[in-house]
Order: structure tokens, then sequence, then C-alpha cells
């Protein structure tokens, strides 16, 4: 069985039932959706959750009678004026935009619905599902038109595939990084302040922020890499003359300085092209590899924005490889290997990859998005790696492709992004000069490798549910001294913290008048890797007593030991 269909048929199943109770709602629209469906309803009165628990005892007596889905294709006008009897205003608004002469409608018992299918044969072969919550949503997304409310719901074909899904949900809402970063102190959101999407990272958020940018920056210098930096703002010509302002504006910050607009950058691409083009090139130089950490803002409708995952401020591991023809499906191989090295060593081992073609509106000639295309996805055979292709959803100047790693939770996390570019290469007149002295246009990859640094950490405390590996944690060991009136006890762990701390290890020292228990059970609950217990037996030997996951691993190792074994840990990200 298709699961989209069969969660479509649930939606189907979901309305009737709402219909049945409350009959006074008018029916929005019901998709499935990638782990299960939704359907929006109009209601003056707004759904609880109780409400939720009376739809689902309706819907089960609905799939207990085993109503067949029934199709049925009627003129257009013959629908309009049955949704129009039924009062249904929302249906009839999409029926007057179907091109088509004829529409097809839906029918299981005496509910009746707008649909082009499929369906299931039956009520009856719906064997598990669960409603899950209720949100707002405007009608068709727009926020001109009425706020709907929203029911999500999710449907599997065994009772034990759902069980799984609730537990995953479950332990999702344990990981959600926007709860778990303000328990761990690694970053906030103060809309009233700063404003919706703008992250403040506290110490312990910045130090992760800084691990993982001196990684990635250490990673691209290794592979030949040139590093550059560019402004925050440029004044609006080069966007309009790259197109992004033709195809962008309404997600870019502008503004006047002394009669001329500029923009806060939404990309890094024109910064880069600009050094490119600031001197004569030879072929001899090609592949050209800039690469900047560049922080960029988009103005997002706060209706999207989430955690850390959808922001309006965000910085990218961004970087421009401009290459010869000749050279282009290497760059692109070369590019996807540097993402599957990079993922691994942050611990994710799969990943899904997607390649996104030509949208309506976009610059350039056909048939260089045709070369483009081919070059992607003979990189990605070449590699062997399987992958879905969404049709009309590239950038405006190029296809791309999507990788997205998928987290303990087989959660998908778009994270790397590598495009072709014939097009601003273009409109820049950028050159190189050839082999015979004529002079060439190179073409340009844009890629990034963890994508936006906001949603990849976000991506990594749910991953880790906030457990980061020793390489990564904000604070890498506690030092906890079993008695703070012990002055022997608190002279070691001074000493213990400034030798770890000289050779480059993050401390934290507990110097409270708690109990051993309650200062181990704070340390764990900051989900810090590493516990150093000092007592006397410690002091006396110049050793410390380590845990790790609540339990006791060494009874008492030399600190110069631990040191070493700590930095080798680190050294190889384990």
């Amino acid at each position: 069985m298709n699961l989209d269909t069969l969660r479509h048929s649930t939606s189907h199943v979901m309305a009737h039932a709402v219909k049945e109770l409350y009959p006074e709602c008018k029916l929005g629209i019901g998709p499935s959706i990638e782990d299960g469906f939704y359907y929006d309803f109009d209601r003056t009165e707004p759904f609880t959750p109780d409400d939720l628990g009376k739809i689902e005892e309706k819907m089960k007596e609905i799939i207990a009678k085993n109503l067949k889905f029934e199709k049925k294709i009627l003129k257009k006008k013959e629908a309009a004026d049955l949704f129009k009897k039924m009062n249904e205003k929302y249906k009839l608004e999409l029926i007057e935009e179907i091109p088509n002469a004829e529409v097809s409608i839906y029918k299981e018992g005496d509910f009746i619905d707008l649909c082009k299918g499929p369906h299931i044969n039956s009520t009856g072969e719906i064997k598990a599902f669960k409603l899950l919550s209720i949100a707002g949503a405007y009608w068709r997304g727009s926020e001109v038109n009425p706020m709907l409310q929203r029911i999500y719901g999710t449907a599997f074909e065994s009772k034990k595939e759902l069980e799984v899904h609730l537990q995953n949900i479950e332990e999702a809402k344990k990981r959600d990084h926007r709860k778990l970063g303000k328990e761990l102190e690694l970053f906030n959101i103060y809309y009233d302040d700063v404003g919706p999407g703008l992250i403040v990272y506290h110490p312990k958020g910045a130090i992760l922020r800084m691990v993982i940018e001196d990684f990635i920056r250490k990673e691209h210098l290794k592979r030949g890499y040139e590093i550059v930096i560019g402004p925050h703002i440029m004044r609006s010509n080069i966007w309009i003359k790259s197109g992004h302002y033709g195809y962008y504006k309404e997600n870019m910050y502008t503004f006047k300085i002394e009669n001329d607009e500029y923009a806060v950058k939404p990309m890094n691409c024109p910064g880069h092209i600009l050094v490119y083009g600031s001197k004569k090139r030879s072929y001899k130089e090609l592949p050209i590899r800039y690469f900047e950490l560049g922080t960029v803002y988009r103005n997002e409708k706060s209706g999207v924005l989430h955690g850390l995952l959808r922001v309006r401020g965000f910085t990218q591991d961004d970087a421009h490889i401009f290459c010869l023809r000749e050279q282009l499906q290497d760059e692109v191989v070369s590019v996807i290997d540097f993402v599957i090295d990079v993922l691994k060593i942050f611990g994710f081992e799969e990943f899904a990859v997607e390649i996104s073609t030509r949208p309506p509106k976009y610059i350039g000639a056909p048939e260089n998005w045709e070369e483009a295309q081919n070059v992607l996805e003979s990189a990605l055979k070449r590699k062997g790696i399987e992958y879905k292709v969404n049709e009309g959803e590239g950038a405006f100047y190029g296809p791309k492709i999507d990788i997205k790693l998928k987290d303990a939770l087989k959660r998908e996390w778009q994270c790397a992004t590598i495009q072709c570019d014939f097009n601003l290469p273009e409109r820049f007149g950028l050159t190189y000069v050839g082999k015979d002295g004529k002079e060439y246009r190179p073409i340009m990859l844009h890629r990034v490798i963890l994508g936006s640094l906001e949603r990849f950490i976000g991506a990594l405390i749910e991953h880790y549910g906030g457990n980061f590996p020793l390489w990564l944690a904000p604070v890498q060991v506690a030092i906890i001294p079993i008695s703070s009136k012990s002055e022997r006890q608190m002279e070691f762990a001074g000493k213990t913290k400034e030798k770890l701390e000289k050779e480059g290890l993050r401390t934290s020292v507990y110097l409270g008048d708690d109990t051993i228990n309650y200062k181990i059970r704070d340390a764990e609950a900051e989900k810090i890797p590493e516990i150093v217990v000092l007592g006397d037996r410690e002091v006396e030997s110049g050793s410390v007593s380590v845990r790790r996951n609540g339990q006791v691993i060494k009874g008492a190792i030399k600190l110069e030991d631990y040191i070493k074994e700590l930095k080798e840990k680190i050294e190889n990200k384990r």
C-alpha cells in the first residue's frame, strides 16, 4: 500500500468525522505530508485536545463501517453547484481556479470532498492512525487570507509502525533544540529586544559554534580553498546586476544612505565574484576556490521562523569555485566527497540527496541549464549515489544538488548544497585567458558543506540530545571536589583546572557547598561528558577519579595520563 495514499485517505476520514461532529465547519484542504497528514478547517470555536479525542472516536466508527471511496467526474459547473449547495466556500474557490472542464470528487458514505485522488479502496483499510496536534494556518498560506485551524495526524500500515513513530515523536520533544538550547544555556531569541529569527549565542553556545567554525575553516584550507571576507552591506546596484534584486527583493533588507540604496547581503556570491574579477585570470590558475564564513540576512515571514532551523540572520560556510568546463564534474565530485567526510566526522552516517531543476522564473539559456543539470547528475552517478529529482525547484541562476543529513531519529535536515551556475559569470563579465590567448567564460559552483551554521547546530543538538561528543562539548570536563571545606581539595581542584586549560581543555569547577551527589547530578544535567571527582585520596596521589554517563570509569588515574587520553580523543574526534 502507498503510504501517501493511505495518509491522504485518512485525512478525508478525519474531515468526514469533523463534519459529523461539527456540521458548521467549512472544509479547506487535507493533503498527506512527510510524516502524516493534515486538514484545514474554518470554525468559529477553537478545537481543543479533548476535541481530538472525540474526532478520533468518530473516525474509528467511520473506519469500522468500511465505506468505499467512490470517485466521480463532474463538469465544473456541476461541481460548483454541488459545493455551493453544501455551503463550502473554500471548495468553490478551488473549483474556480481548476483549468480543466471537468473535476473529480470522492465520496465515502454521505461525505463528499473535492479531490483528484488517488485513495485506498475503503475506510476499513486504515489500521493505525493518531491525531497529533492543532495549529493555526492561513488559507493557502497567505497572510491576507482567513486564519484556519489545522489538525495534524499520522497513519501507518501497522500499529507497530505507528507506535515506533509516536515514540520517536516523544523522543523528538525531549531533543527539541529550542528547549535544550535554553536549558543548556547555548542560545536565546530575545523577541522584544532583538527581534524574531535573530540568535544571541550565550558563552557555551558561542564556544560550540567557535569549535565548528575552526574545524570547518581548517578543512577548507586543507582542500585548497582561499579565505575571503566581504562586507555585510552592499549597494543595491550589485544585487540588480546579479539578478537577486529582481528575483529575491522581497526577502532582502534595503535602506538608504545619502540617497543611495544599499542592501544587507542575503548571499555571499557577489563579493566572491568581485574578487575573481579584480584582475586578469589565466586558465592555469583555475580552479579558484574562495571560502567565507559569511553572515547573511533574509526577510523571512515570522510564521515560518523556527528556533535555529529557520532564522533571519545566519552564517554559511560558503564557497564559490571558478573553473573550466572540463574541470566541472571533478569539482562537483570533490565537493560531494568533502560533504560526506565532514558529516561522518560529526556523527551523521546517513543522508538523502535531491536534484532541483530549472524553475519557472530563471536567467540564462536553457541549453546551459541542461548542461549544468547533466554535470550534477553525472557526478552523483559517478559516486553511485541515488537521488530524487525536484522539478522546478532550482535557484534562479542554476540547478542544484541538496544533501540532507539524517539524524539519530532518521529525520532529514537540509545542510549541503551544490549549485552549478553558467549565468552569473556571464552577468558580471568574468573571463580567463585560455591556452590560445583568447578570453573565455569560467563556470561557477556555489556550495556550502554544513550550510547554515544555525541550522546545523540545531541538528547537532537534536541528533545528540545535547550530549555532544567530547571534541564538541562546550564544557568538556567538570571538576568536582568532594568537600568544599577542604582547603587541600579546593587547591588541587584549582591546579587541575589550570593544567587542563593549559592543554586547551574546557573546564568548569563546582565549588558550592552542595553534597557531592548533588554536584554530580548537576554536572550530568548540564550534559558535561567528563566528570572528575577529587577527594583526599586523589590529592595524595595526584590523580583523578572519572565518571562518564553516570558510571565510574576510572578509579584513580594520574592527571597527566588522563590529559593525554582526553587530547587523543579530541584529536581523533572520538
